[in-house]
């Protein structure tokens, strides 16, 4: 099991007085403490027009300047908007292997079409169509990534033979993977041999019966690459504490802030009639389960709330369930204090961490020093 990081830059109001900048700055600084503590992954979402939720209009910016101060750990797109209203396919191929080349081959490709109507609304998106221009770009990159000249004719983007530059450092490209809300998604991810990032988070249960698909499903799969992306990540909440009350009510803090401002995220299922989208988003998935016979009542169960020992049960379910590794948002809207947020990632890579990796004293050593 791996562990990974992922950053949403949800910003407080008011907007002024360098509070970006602040949001911005923090997250680095947390990328920069997962990098040490030995964390596998960071990652970066796309969203535009998302007032608090998200100021991420620019990922690929982000992810830039935690490959500046970084050395291992890797860095995702999480995701790359294959919507040509946003963002035209030849733009993100270039996007994700100028980062690879920056970064020492450390990319992670995630790919999506986005779902809300603020945004999709928002750039005048044919929302019926996002599904066949994501498998069109996906499609493509590859042979962008690999091909000394590409051209193209298809239905989302079309252009004359070039040569697409630079060209990604891993070899034969970055791992491709697919955002994964909507049920049934896990299973094109798998027919076209891509990872599985699943960012609806629910019971554990309820998401064994995917899993269990998508792995049976990419053993005989098609994929869109040259080398199949086999492992399901799932996107999660972090926060631990050794004090079990105060996890869990800095927890409930962080999710009820998150679900207040994914609040104003309209689906497009809620605003326009589409067959194209019918989940409900995250939130559907962050209400607690009155089934649910953990302890922590007043946090979902399946999230990573609460002491190491609690949180090292979540996890075993997960891995037991068939996640690969588990990335953590670990603030809101800068809800919890910098220095509780580091804090508790310090606590998780040392009393958690050590139960699901197999460490070197190399390791170790970082982490002790991570931890002063």
């Amino acid at each position: 099991m791996k562990f990974g990081i992922i950053f949403e830059l949800s910003v407080p109001r008011p907007f002024e007085n360098g509070v970006e900048k602040m949001v911005f700055d923090n997250s680095l600084e947390q990328a920069r403490l997962a990098d040490e503590l030995g964390f596998e992954s960071a990652w970066c979402v796309e969203h535009h027009f998302l007032e608090e939720y998200s100021h991420s209009s620019c990922p690929e910016m982000f992810l830039s300047a935690c490959a500046a101060t970084t050395k291992d750990i890797r860095l995702g797109f999480g995701i790359a908007t294959c919507v040509p209203a946003l963002n035209h396919a030849v733009r993100l191929a270039e996007r994700g292997a100028f980062l690879d080349v920056l970064s020492g081959g450390r990319v992670e490709f995630g790919t999506g079409r986005s779902s809300t109507w603020t945004e999709l609304g928002g750039f005048g998106a044919a929302v019926d169509d996002t599904k066949r221009s994501w498998d069109e770009y996906v499609r493509a990159f590859p042979k962008m990534w690999t091909q000394e000249r590409f051209s193209h004719e298809g239905q989302s983007f079309s252009m004359p033979e070039r040569a697409i530059l630079p060209k990604p450092v891993q070899d034969p490209h970055p791992p491709m993977w697919v955002a994964v809300t909507a049920p049934g998604t896990e299973i094109e991810a798998a027919e076209r041999g891509m990872g599985c990032l699943l960012l609806s988070v629910g019971n554990v249960a309820k998401n064994k019966p995917r899993f269990d698909k998508y792995r049976e499903t990419i053993k005989n799969c098609t994929p869109v690459g040259h080398t199949v992306n086999d492992r399901i990540a799932v996107m999660n909440w972090l926060y631990c504490d050794e004090d079990q009350d105060e996890a869990v009510k800095y927890g409930e803090i962080f999710i009820n802030t998150f679900s207040s401002m994914a609040a104003q995220a309209i689906e497009i299922s809620q605003a326009v009639p589409s067959d194209s989208y019918k989940a409900i988003g995250l939130l559907g998935n962050l209400r607690t389960d009155p089934d649910d016979g953990q302890m922590r009542k007043k946090v979902p169960g399946g999230l990573c709330v609460g002491t190491p020992e609690d949180i090292i049960q979540t996890v075993q379910e997960w891995k037991d369930a068939g996640a690969d590794q588990i990335i953590f948002m670990v603030n809101a809207r800068e809800v919890l204090e910098q220095d509780k947020v580091l804090k508790s990632m310090r606590l998780f890579a040392e009393k958690v961490m050590p139960h699901f990796e197999d460490e070197g004293d190399n390791v170790v050593e970082m982490r002790a020093r991570a931890a002063g």
